[in-house]
C-alpha cells in the first residue's frame, strides 16, 4: 500500500482482513522513491504512484489520490488537498486555511465532496496490469472543527445521513460511508477475479 499515512493504512487493513494475503505499508520498503504527484487528476496520480512503486518494490501495489472539493471553491483544494496551505502543509494549517477561505459563505453555499481515487496495479514481470476504482462522499464544511477521530479534513466534513462530521464517527462507520470506503468496496468486489486474471495471464 502506497502510503505512510497510519490511518489510511489501517483502513485499507480492515477492508482487505479477510483475503489472504499482507498489506505491507510504504515504509516497510526500505528507501522507496520521491513521487511528485504532478498529475492533473486523481485518477493520474494514483495510476503515477502505483506503477512507480510496483515496479521498486516487484508487489502487487495500491495507491490512491483523495482530496476534498469544495463548491463555493470551484472545486479547490482537489488535487492540492494535502499541500493545500503551502509546503509545510499539515491537517491543522489546511483546515485552518479552508475555514478562512469560506469565512462569511452561508451553510447553504457549504457543499463538499470527498474523492477517492485508487490504483492497483502489478509489477511489469507480471505483465503490468492495471485497474482504476473511484468513490465519492457528499457533504458539507461545518464552521469549526468537530471530532478528535479521523484525519485530514474529517473534522470539518459534516455528512448529513449521519448528523456528524467524519472525525465524529468511528473507523468502522467511516469506512462504511466515506469516499475510500466506496472506492475500495469496488475493488474488494473485484478483486477475486483480479487476483485470478494476474494468476493467470
Amino acid at each position: 500500500m502506497a502510503t505512510t499515512n497510519p490511518g489510511k493504512l489501517a483502513e485499507i487493513e480492515a477492508v482487505f482482513k479477510d483475503f489472504p494475503f499482507q498489506v505491507i505499508s510504504l515504509s516497510s520498503l526500505g528507501s522507496p522513491p520521491e513521487i511528485v504527484e504532478d498529475g492533473r487528476s486523481f485518477e493520474e496520480n494514483a495510476l503515477k504512484k502505483a506503477r512507480t512503486l510496483a515496479e521498486f518494490s516487484g508487489y502487487l501495489t495500491l495507491a490512491d489520490d483523495s482530496g476534498l472539493a469544495v463548491d463555493a471553491l470551484n472545486g479547490a483544494p482537489g488535487i492540492y488537498s494535502a499541500r493545500y496551505s503551502g509546503e509545510n502543509a499539515d491537517d491543522a494549517r489546511n483546515n485552518e486555511k479552508l475555514l478562512q477561505a469560506l469565512a462569511g459563505v452561508p451553510q447553504e453555499k457549504r457543499g463538499a465532496r470527498f474523492i477517492c481515487v485508487v490504483a492497483l496495479r502489478g509489477p511489469g514481470s507480471r505483465g503490468g496490469r492495471e485497474w482504476v476504482f473511484r468513490g465519492e462522499c457528499e457533504g458539507w464544511i461545518t464552521f469549526e472543527p468537530r471530532g478528535e477521530n479521523g484525519f485530514g479534513y474529517d473534522p470539518l466534513f459534516f455528512y448529513p445521513p449521519l448528523g456528524k462530521t467524519f472525525a465524529e464517527i468511528d473507523r468502522e462507520t467511516k469506512s462504511g460511508v466515506s469516499h475510500r470506503g466506496k472506492a475500495l468496496a469496488k475493488l474488494k468486489q473485484a478483486l477475486p477475479s483480479l487476483l485470478h486474471a494476474l494468476t493467470n495471464p
